[in-house]
C-alpha cells in the first residue's frame, strides 16, 4: 500500500475498525468508510454497488456483530445470520471488483472449547466449539474458509488473522452484551461512584483469558497487510493470560474501588482457557507494545471521560 492507495475499512465505528482507522490515518490519505445507515453490509446489492462505484484497492474487514456470553445466548440467530451475510457479501464483492488485498479479522473464540494450550492456528476445527458462542464462531469460520477458497480458486490475496480477546477505546460497555473486560470496567467503576459494597462477577472467576489492547491489534493488522501473504491463519496475541478474578482485582486497583467481589455461579464461565500461540507473527518480527495494566489504564481513562455518574 502507498500513501494514496484507496483503502476501505468495514466497521470503522467498532472497537477494532476505529483502531485500524486511527492507525491508517497516520500514513494514508485515501480511506473509505461508511456507517451502517449509509451501507448495510448484510445487503448484497448495496455492497456490490458500493464496491463497483468506489473500487477500493485494499479492504480491512472488521465489521461484525459481536458480544459477550449473554448476547450470544440471547441472539444466536442474529449472530450467525448477520455475520454470514457481512462476510459473504464483502469477500465476494472484493473478488468481483478486483481488490488487491483483504484482511479478514477472525476471533480466538472460534477455536475448539477444549483446545490444547497455547492454541496453534492448526487446531482450528479439531474439536467441538464452545456452545455459548457457536453461531458466531461458525460464521467466522465460514469467513476464513471463504478467503481460503477464493484464494485457491481465483488467485485472490485475502489473508486472515485471529486476534485474542480485545479491549480499548470504543469498546462496548453495555453489561448485557459486552465482553468480560469492558463489563468489569463498567461494573467496578459504577460501584466506585455509587459507593457500593460489592460487585457481582459472572461464573466462578476461574477461567483464564488473554487480552490485547486494540491499538496493538491495529498495528498488527497493518503489519500483516504490508508484510504477509499466505493462506494460513495468523494468531495475534500477547502470549500471556490472566485469571478473571485477578483481572477484576487489577481493574479494582486502577479504578480505586475498595469493595468486594461476589460470584454468580449460575452463570456460565465459557471456555476454561484461551491462550494463543503467536509464534508465526513473532517470527515475522511483530510484537505488542502495551502491557495489560497500561492498556486498562488507558481504557479506564477513556471510559471516565465519556460516562458520568448518572449514566452508570
Amino acid at each position: 500500500m502507498d500513501k494514496n492507495s484507496k483503502i476501505y475499512v468495514a466497521g470503522h465505528h467498532g472497537l477494532v475498525g476505529s483502531a485500524i482507522l486511527r492507525k491508517l490515518n497516520e500514513k494514508f490519505s485515501n480511506i473509505l468508510v461508511r456507517t451502517h445507515n449509509e451501507l448495510d453490509l448484510r445487503n448484497q446489492k448495496a455492497v456490490e454497488q458500493f464496491f463497483q462505484k468506489e473500487q477500493p484497492e485494499y479492504v480491512f474487514l472488521a465489521a461484525a456483530k459481536v458480544g459477550g456470553i449473554k448476547a450470544n445466548l440471547d441472539y444466536p440467530a442474529s449472530f450467525i445470520y448477520d455475520n454470514l451475510m457481512i462476510n459473504t457479501n464483502v469477500i465476494h464483492a472484493a473478488y468481483t471488483y478486483g481488490v488487491k488485498k483483504l484482511l479478514f479479522l477472525g476471533s480466538s473464540c472460534i477455536y475448539p472449547r477444549d483446545c490444547q494450550q497455547p492454541i496453534k492456528e492448526e487446531y482450528l476445527l479439531t474439536g467441538p466449539l464452545e456452545k455459548t458462542n457457536e453461531p458466531y464462531a461458525v460464521a467466522k469460520i465460514a469467513g476464513i474458509t471463504l478467503c481460503h477458497a477464493y484464494n485457491c480458486q481465483y488467485g485472490t490475496n485475502f489473508i486472515t488473522c485471529m486476534p485474542t480477546n480485545l479491549y480499548g477505546p470504543n469498546d462496548n460497555f453495555d453489561e448485557q452484551s459486552s465482553h468480560v473486560l469492558a463489563a468489569l470496567i463498567k461494573k467496578i467503576y459504577a460501584a466506585y461512584l455509587l459507593k457500593n459494597d460489592s460487585v457481582v462477577i459472572w461464573g466462578t472467576g476461574n477461567p483464564y483469558r488473554e487480552f490485547l489492547y486494540v491499538d496493538d491489534l491495529a498495528d498488527a493488522g497493518l503489519f500483516l497487510m504490508e508484510h504477509y501473504n499466505g493462506n494460513g491463519i495468523v494468531n495475534i496475541g500477547t502470549g500471556t493470560d490472566i485469571k478473571i478474578i485477578d483481572l477484576a482485582h487489577l481493574i479494582k486497583k486502577i479504578v480505586g474501588y475498595n469493595g468486594e467481589f461476589t460470584f454468580d455461579r449460575t452463570k456460565p464461565d465459557g471456555m476454561p482457557r484461551k491462550l494463543l500461540n503467536s509464534e508465526i507473527i513473532r517470527k515475522l518480527r511483530w510484537k505488542p507494545t502495551y502491557s495489560l495494566e497500561e492498556g486498562i489504564r488507558k481504557t479506564v481513562a477513556w471510559y471516565k471521560e465519556r460516562y458520568s455518574k448518572a449514566e452508570v
